[in-house]
């Protein structure tokens, strides 16, 4: 067992305790608070703060994360960084109201009821609770779903609300050879048990925010979307949201009847999906009001004039989110109002 070490943060005068073998973000998670993070692997720079004061060394992570000039002028990802003395960081990333109001973590133990194929690569998993049968969550946060005889993990946002009690459902994009999407498609079955962690994740809603909101995704990203939309449509929103979701071809779009029927209880919604492999996309027969093609990024660009005043919503592969944050910044959207989520895969060596 490693020494403990105090971190205080600035400028929120905040203070936890961690052990050396911890790392400051988990650190947090255990003591409740809740800072900003993402992929929690060292890929997103979602925890990216500044070392003001004290001895930090960092497992590896990606240097599309923390740039190696970043790392020398002092940043560092919270998410692989270990204490060696007292530290002082700054956040640069923080939401105040929510820091000191995180979920507390869960252990939880589920069972696959229902397996759905919703295109030729995503696939629905729902889980049933056991032990314990309630989970709290946000809508918009993921958890860690355990590889059946392993210590190993993957992350996947939840579609679900807290509301939908004994459920948790994930919609999941297989990859060939995957290390967990891989065993969806050939070993799970209905009625196995599988073992879960969470919440994790800042891919929430304000509370009370009246703000437009603009979402935007792509593949698997429809997941925490939905689960924003649904808990919307459960609270009365009254916001106004337009929703742009890239696929490539209109066989990989999918849950086309429930999201329109989310659109018809909010009272300002459009939903868009962009097709950038299909150019003559019979959108009446797909029973969509309005699509588009090219890319999801610009036709976020051609559509959205001034996103300034709006909260902005951005989850699926990181190239896409790389290329939508751009873009909705330069509509003028704020930083601290853009939320995302990278679908990253493992992490390349340092």
């Amino acid at each position: 067992m490693g020494e403990n070490h105090r971190i205080r943060f600035e400028p929120v005068d905040l203070e936890i305790e961690v052990q050396e073998q911890e790392t400051i973000l988990d650190a947090a998670f255990r003591q409740g608070v809740s800072l900003m993070h993402g992929c929690r692997e060292g890929q997103c720079s979602a925890c990216k703060s500044f070392l003001l004061d004290g001895d930090i060394q960092m497992d590896r992570y990606s240097t599309f994360a923390l740039a190696d000039y970043e790392s020398e002028e002092g940043y560092v990802l919270l998410c692989k960084s270990h204490a060696y003395s007292d530290c002082e960081i700054e956040l640069i990333n923080f939401d105040e109201d929510e820091l000191r109001n995180a979920v507390p973590l869960q252990n939880l133990r589920t069972r696959i009821h229902r397996l759905t194929n919703l295109t030729g690569d995503i696939v629905a998993l729902e889980l049933e609770l056991l032990e314990p049968t309630r989970y709290e969550f946000r809508p918009g946060q993921y958890s860690d779903l355990l590889i059946p005889g392993t210590e190993e993990h993957r992350s996947f946002s939840m579609a679900t609300t807290p509301t939908e009690q004994g459920r948790v459902q994930f919609l999941i994009k297989c990859y060939p050879g995957g290390r967990f999407s891989g065993l969806l498609t050939n070993e799970l079955r209905v009625g196995d048990e599988l073992s879960l962690r969470g919440p994790y994740g800042a891919f929430t809603l304000k509370k009370d925010s009246e703000r437009d909101i603009v979402c935007v995704g792509g593949g698997a990203g429809m997941a925490p979307i939905l689960a924003l939309l649904r808990h919307l449509t459960e609270i009365g929103s009254t916001r106004r949201v337009h929703f742009y979701y890239g696929a490539r071809t209109a066989a990989d779009l999918f849950l086309l009847p429930e999201i329109a029927e989310l659109g018809r209880r909010l009272v300002d919604f459009v939903f868009v999906p962009v097709l950038s492999e299909q150019t003559d996309p019979d959108w009446a027969a797909l029973g969509v009001v309005e699509g588009d093609t090219g890319l999801v990024t610009e036709v976020v660009d051609r559509r959205e004039s001034d996103l300034a005043a709006a909260e902005v919503y951005v989850c699926g592969p990181p190239p896409m989110v790389e290329a939508a944050m751009a873009t909705v910044e330069a509509k003028g959207a704020a930083r601290e109002r853009i939320y995302f989520d990278k679908f990253t895969t493992t992490v390349p060596p340092n």
